[in-house]
């Protein structure tokens, strides 16, 4: 039976909800971007270690990112059920997961020089993404920390917590790495370590504040102590999503350490120029695909499941609208887009803009695909359909994304060649997720346990 107490939201509060979301990742985005740019002038060995360390160092985010997802599933669900005192619980266990991962992540640093030298990185680059790396994982727990509570309020409906978050770590991070990358009076220069150095402070003082606003709004109410069976709930939902992420994402980085790396660090540099453009296109379809997925949860919660096909409709509209309007961009101006990414040299140039303008149009039908996954696969992950999800995502990128990639490769194919596979594993994806919804599956599921254990089909 529909619940009376629960209405269809419009699209307007699809935004409303959406753009502190949408603002919040791209201030995310705003910090690899401008560390990007700040050491282009240091040259394509930089540029390259700086954004391919930063991709290194995130796969190692992947998994406890993604596990931390799920408390926004399990907050939107409880807040449209009306359960504050789960929901508060929900909260310390996200806070639980970041914990574990800093002990993880602290552990993996003397392991980095030789995951490094198992790639086709050039000595210079590889010393200098060694060290950006290793000191990027020192800030793991705090960033996830930061995406369990933004989560658990965003779940709620408070997405500002999330933004404010991210704000001050881009406020604080952005003069900062200029004054450690470049120098400034008795602060010597430090190039790339510079970058790392500076999204560590930024990134923990984000945590202080999210931390402070978690605490802020149980105050006053009774602990709600801690419930094993309960933080085992969140693995089991949780862990299919951040290994998905993992994995997904560590594919990726083979197709860029394997595949790109090999062709040249002028390759490697311009891929890494328009994944830094398409972070920030990125960002906003994120965010408009995960407030779709809170209201997804919310109208579960408040057993109004009948509702979701129409929020997924407009959802994916949105989303693909904005793709859409960047692809534009994209296709008309992409050397002015590419211009701060531009090595130093004439002949630097040059070679930079050969590889980089034909890969930025190809990315334009990436991101359409990219647009219609994100917002079917939320969907499902808001109803806690993560399991599926995960094997799929996994047997289409290691059983066949990884393979082509490499041989194309090894067959001499070149960076246009090589980046348009990834426009057919998109394609493939967004079929997958949009079939898997409109199949129901989602419907039997029972993320917070209130009803009988339904299996997954």
């Amino acid at each position: 039976m529909e619940a009376t107490h629960w209405r269809l939201p419009t699209v307007r509060a699809l935004f409303a909800l959406a753009w502190p979301m949408i603002l919040g990742r791209a201030a995310q985005s705003v910090v690899g971007f401008t560390d990007a740019v700040m050491v282009a002038p240091l040259g394509p060995d930089a540029l390259a270690a700086t954004g391919n360390g930063a991709l290194n160092a995130f796969a190692v985010f992947m998994l406890p990112l993604g596990v931390v997802f799920i408390v926004q599933s399990f907050a939107a669900q409880l807040s449209g059920r009306h359960d504050p005192a789960r929901l508060r619980r929900y909260g310390w266990y996200g806070l639980g997961v970041a914990l574990l991962s800093e002990l993880v992540a602290l552990a993996l640093i003397p392991a980095v020089p030789w995951l490094l030298a198992r790639a086709d990185y050039t000595p210079a680059v590889s010393a200098l993404m060694g060290d950006y790396i290793a000191l990027r994982l020192v800030g793991v727990g705090a960033a996830v920390g930061i995406e369990a509570i933004a989560n658990w309020f965003g779940g709620q409906g408070d997405t500002r917590v999330g933004l404010a978050a991210s704000v001050l770590v881009m406020v604080l991070n952005v003069p900062l790495a200029w004054v450690l990358i470049h120098g400034l009076g008795p602060v010597p220069a430090m190039g790339v370590r510079g970058a790392a150095l500076a999204s560590i402070v930024a990134t923990l003082a984000g945590f202080a504040y999210a931390l402070g606003a978690f605490a802020s709004a149980g105050r006053g109410e009774d602990r709600p102590g801690w419930r094993w069976e309960e933080f085992r709930r969140v693995l089991r939902f949780g862990l299919p999503n951040g290994v998905n992420w993992f994995l997904e994402f560590a594919a990726f980085l083979f197709f860029i350490d394997v595949v790109f790396a090999g062709m040249g660090t002028a390759a490697l540099a311009a891929l890494m120029a328009v994944l830094q453009l398409n972070s920030i296109a990125f960002m906003p379809a994120f965010g408009l695909a995960n407030a779709g997925a809170i209201h997804v949860g919310q109208a579960i919660g408040a057993d109004s499941a009948d509702a979701v096909r129409a929020l997924v409709r407009r959802t994916l509209l949105a989303a693909a609208a904005w793709m859409g309007l960047v692809g534009v961009g994209y296709a008309l101006a992409p050397r002015l887009l590419l211009a701060p990414f531009s090595p130093g040299s004439l002949a630097e140039r040059t070679a930079f803009l050969a590889v980089a303008v034909p890969l930025l149009r190809v990315a334009v039908a990436w991101q359409l695909f990219d647009a219609v996954t994100m917002v079917y696969s939320e969907t499902l992950r808001a109803a806690g359909d993560t399991a599926w999800p995960m094997r799929v995502r996994i047997a289409i990128s290691w059983g066949a994304f990884v393979p082509v990639t490499l041989l194309t490769a090894r067959w001499g194919g070149g960076p246009v060649v090589a980046l348009s596979w990834v426009v057919l594993y998109m394609a493939a994806l967004a079929a997958l997720m949009a079939w898997r919804f409109r199949r129901g599956a989602w419907r039997t599921m029972r993320l917070t346990g209130d009803e009988s254990e339904a299996l997954e089909p």
